[in-house]
């Protein structure tokens, strides 16, 4: 039998190849699986006035154009390619009733249905569902949107570790998009990488001193599951923590912070004043787009505790992302080793990646 290229005994195994990060046929063939998993689409008042909106980052993710809309059966995820010469159909956000290619003038509605198309009188056996946009699954968690290429585990199965330990919390919190605390990052440094940074604390007292001062890192915790990681921050002294209540099995513990990583590149940081969604955007081998949007439940706690600052947070992790992809290139350098404590959802990150999550 072939040994797997992580050993599953952290207390054994040697970090990723430098290759994983460098390599650009490796990277085109990660990402290319991308579409099989969930991501985020948007929230729901995100439309605002508008009845469509194009949804980049996730064309970013998946390689696939969708556009958000909204009718009066509720939001869809719908193909943003015109079945007719695949030309994108809306590059802007709209208020319309229908969407019309620019090109040459194919018309659909918002759930995607072929409408109209000039010049077509004589054509045979047209129109048929093959002219109509594809509709893509979706699932709501909170009035977060998600969507899916082809899915290969359903929108619940999916969610379900989120669902359940932020029951308490999402039943009382109406989330409204800040777009001050929107962001848009281009670093130059390998997807993987960023992920692998955001997955442990331990660089936290090295890398964030401003931040190590409102966590205690000695409760700092990992907690692994089936398509994610979840790091919870504990406050310290004074710091803001949220009230949670005894249903919940965290009743009793000043949490700051909830770290959500759902596979492969998608972060809920669910703190006192909101969340903050941070959508991972491999556009290169070496250049990754990383996108902050800010959702705020309680506008008196911004500005304190572990999410007080996270711009400052988010340029102290790029300076050591960049450096590490220096790193792995060098000749002198191809794999580490995971330290048991600190590391367990790197660790947990890079079987998913070689064990075939991503094959």
């Amino acid at each position: 039998m072939e040994e797997p290229v992580v050993d599953p005994d952290i207390r054994r195994a040697r970090t990723l190849p430098s290759s994983w990060y460098s390599d650009s046929t490796i990277f085109e063939q990660l990402i290319s699986k991308f579409s099989s998993h969930w991501h985020f689409a948007g929230h729901e008042s995100d439309l605002g006035e508008n009845n469509a909106i194009p949804l980049p980052h996730f064309e970013g993710q998946t390689r696939e154009p969708l556009l958000m809309t909204r009718t009066e059966n509720g939001l869809n995820c719908i193909s943003n390619v015109c079945t007719h010469r695949g030309m994108i159909i809306q590059s802007e956000p709209c208020d319309g009733k229908v969407l019309q290619c620019p090109y040459h003038g194919r018309t659909f509605d918002l759930n995607g249905i072929f409408r109209n198309m000039p010049a077509f009188e004589n054509v045979e056996d047209f129109p048929t569902k093959d002219d109509n946009l594809k509709q893509f699954p979706t699932g709501d968690w909170n009035g977060l949107i998600f969507a899916s290429i082809s899915p290969e585990k359903s929108f619940e199965e999916w969610i379900q570790p989120v669902r359940e330990r932020m029951s308490w919390w999402a039943e009382c919190k109406e989330m409204k998009r800040d777009l001050s605390r929107d962001r848009d990052w281009i670093i130059e440094t390998n997807w993987a990488l960023y992920v692998d940074n955001y997955l442990e604390g331990f660089h936290i007292p090295f890398v964030h001193a401003d931040l190590n001062s409102v966590l205690d890192y000695n409760d700092y915790t990992t907690e692994l599951f089936d398509g994610g990681v979840l790091q919870i921050g504990i406050a310290s002294e004074g710091e803001p923590f949220f009230d949670i209540p005894e249903s919940s099995p965290d009743h009793g513990k000043k949490i700051a912070a909830y770290y959500w990583w759902l596979f492969p590149g998608l972060m809920l940081n669910i703190y006192p004043w909101g969340v903050s969604v941070n959508i991972v955007v491999p556009e290169a081998v070496d250049k990754t787009r990383v996108i902050y949007q800010g959702y705020v439940t309680d506008p008196e706690m911004l500005g304190q505790g572990a999410g007080g600052d996270l711009d400052k947070v988010e340029i102290e992790d790029q300076f050591v992302v960049e450096g590490c992809l220096r790193g792995v290139k060098s000749s002198a350098y191809d794999r580490g080793r995971y330290s048991p404590e600190m590391e367990r959802g790197v660790h947990h990150f890079h079987r998913m990646l070689t064990r075939g999550r991503l094959s």
